[in-house]
């Protein structure tokens, strides 16, 4: 027993140095996160060092990176926006999978598959990975982009197909014997299910969170998140779908909901850690003893169906109307196939469908498809970028598509400063997300149609999940001083750029927050009492001019004070540093 542990603790210190080893390199390079974890897993693996060597045992685990990702996914797709997007699902995303699994089934049968086979290997190699291309995508803006909505569109068409596909091939496998049209209960069972999670999700799911909140433990609320997750995925596993789509029903679940980016800032370290096990596993799988000895063939069959993926795809979005460089984009980040082939051509080996040397070299094509991806996204956007122009007028074409949250103001604290900030920007037509921690404030202000959701916004994970890469600006109204400080300074840190208004206590704070990157800074008493003055003077028959004229006077000595107090703190500053 003590030997096993062992054995796993040394797997995890050598995935965890691979990590920190590893993948800072290649972003030095360039080459980004995705091939730095797949040259870990090579070095890591039965073909590289062989300090791991239980691939399966590890692929298992990693799955559940996948899990968080579709979760995340689901998180930041209103059913609203979802339903806008069914004509693409049954459209982009049905259409993919049936032109390409056609295609590659014809190819097969030419080459001398038999039928039962060359299905399988049809739909097995039509699908693409929903890891690669959702991480590629992140580093492109988002499912928020016209390509973003296109690929997710054939993505989530394609999660949807795992469950008819893994019953044809147990039917296959029962020799044709088995009816697996036969009429049973189990579908309607599935789609009460479904409905029951969502009801639950609209109904129940706030008064529960509200309850764990009132806590303030914020552990248990962490628990919350990944046991909702891990749940939801098992009980859609339990009535025949996959794991991955009962992740994403769970975020949409939440997706209105105002804990959303707490539990969204919440999971995203075991996503970030799993799915980065999950990329080290496809390098890991790499076969490179059959590499060798079939090198030809497998090369052969990877860029033909590299090319035959990016060719259907390139067709279909422009048939959508896509424009010239969307369409190409989709093509190159849907040209792979993707890690349920890993799970099917696996499955229809054991079941006897598959020849188990066959299964080997198509499992083998998969993992490079995956390993190229990323090179051939690079060079696609890279020739688009110096030999295409849009033209202008398509500019505008998919306009429906873009998110609400664009360009929008994030509002840190929503209390009475706060609020009254909100609803001046709404009736000048800002859009903003405001985050807060008062439960009942956050539940009050939401009643009221504003848009208010529970997180702590002086953790960056939190503003990241609220769209801080592209917000216009961050306003800082906040009671605390010390989270005033404190998240100035982050966003200052990570967002260099970002324009960061922040409320202070008085002069001295003011200066502070300057100092700490605070691009504009306002005294909420001095505010106050030259307001109050103001109506003062002119109550005891003070001119308007004249009241008006003491009171900006008083300002600017004030604030020209607080540009001294940061220059002299900058000179300190400067003294300590040498």
């Amino acid at each position: 027993m003590q030997e096993a542990g062992g054995h796993y603790l040394i797997d995890i210190l050598a995935l965890l140095l691979a990590t920190v080893v590893i993948i800072p390199f290649f972003h030095r390079i360039r080459l980004g996160a995705i091939l730095g974890y797949l040259a870990a897993g090579m070095v890591l693996g039965p073909w590289g060092f062989g300090v791991i060597t239980e691939v399966e045992d590890i692929r298992h685990l990693a799955e559940f990176g996948v899990v968080f990702l579709l979760f995340l996914l689901g998180i930041e797709l209103k059913p609203d926006k979802l339903w806008q997007m069914r004509k693409m699902v049954l459209g982009l995303g049905l259409g993919q999978v049936l032109i390409t699994a056609g295609l590659i089934y014809g190819i097969a049968i030419w080459l001398g598959v038999s039928n039962q086979s060359a299905i399988i290997i049809g739909f097995g190699l039509a699908l693409s990975s929903t890891a690669f291309c959702l991480k590629l995508l992140a580093e492109r803006g988002g499912i928020s982009t016209v390509m973003g909505r296109m690929t997710f569109s054939v993505l989530l068409l394609q999660d949807i197909a795992v469950v008819p596909l893994l019953a044809l091939v147990s039917y296959f496998a029962a020799g044709g014997n088995a009816d697996i049209m036969e009429p049973s209960l189990k579908p309607v069972y599935a789609l009460l299910v479904i409905i029951g999670l969502l009801f639950a999700g609209r109904y129940l799911l706030n008064p529960i969170l509200g309850r764990i909140v009132a806590s303030q433990d914020p552990e248990v609320f962490i628990a919350m998140a990944v046991l909702l997750v891990l749940g939801v995925a098992w009980i859609m596993e339990s009535v025949g779908f996959s794991m991955a789509l009962g992740a994403f029903l769970a975020g949409v679940m939440l997706a209105e909901s105002h804990y959303r980016h707490q539990i969204e800032a919440d999971i995203l370290p075991f996503r970030g850690i799993l799915l980065g096990l999950f990329f080290m596993t496809v390098g890991m799988g790499i076969d490179f003893s059959l590499l060798w000895h079939r090198l030809g063939d497998i090369l052969l069959l990877t860029w033909g169906l590299m090319t035959l993926k990016s060719v259907v795809v390139y067709l279909l979005s422009r048939l959508s109307g896509a424009r010239h460089d969307i369409a190409l984009q989709n093509g190159a980040l849907l040209s792979q196939s993707g890690e349920f082939g890993f799970v099917l051509f696996g499955f229809a080996a054991a079941s006897g469908v598959l020849e188990t040397e066959l299964s080997n070299i198509l499992t083998l094509v998969i993992a490079l498809t995956m390993v190229l991806t990323p090179f051939v996204v690079n060079m696609t956007n890279w020739l688009l970028i110096r030999l295409y122009s849009p033209k202008q007028t398509e500019d505008d074409e998919y306009a429906e598509f873009v998110e609400s949250s664009e360009e929008h103001v994030i509002l840190a604290g929503f209390g009475r400063v706060g609020a009254r900030i909100g609803a001046l920007l709404g009736a000048a037509g800002v859009p903003y997300i405001a985050l807060d921690m008062k439960q009942k404030r956050v539940k009050d202000a939401r009643a009221q149609g504003f848009p208010v959701f529970f997180g702590d916004a002086s953790k960056v994970k939190v503003l990241q999940a609220a769209g801080a890469d592209h917000a216009k600006m961050v306003v800082v109204t906040l009671d605390d001083p010390e989270q005033i400080d404190r998240l100035v300074s982050q966003v200052r840190q990570f967002y260099p750029s970002m324009p960061i208004h922040a409320r202070a206590r008085d002069r001295r704070h003011c200066a502070d927050l300057t100092v700490l990157g605070a691009t504009t800074t306002v005294s909420e008493t001095l505010e106050t009492s030259l307001r109050l003055t103001e109506e003062i003077l002119l109550g005891t028959g003070v001119e308007p001019e004249v009241a008006s004229r003491v009171i900006d006077e008083f300002r600017d000595d004030y604030y020209s004070n607080v540009v001294q107090k940061v220059t002299e703190n900058k000179v300190v500053l400067g003294e300590l540093k040498h």
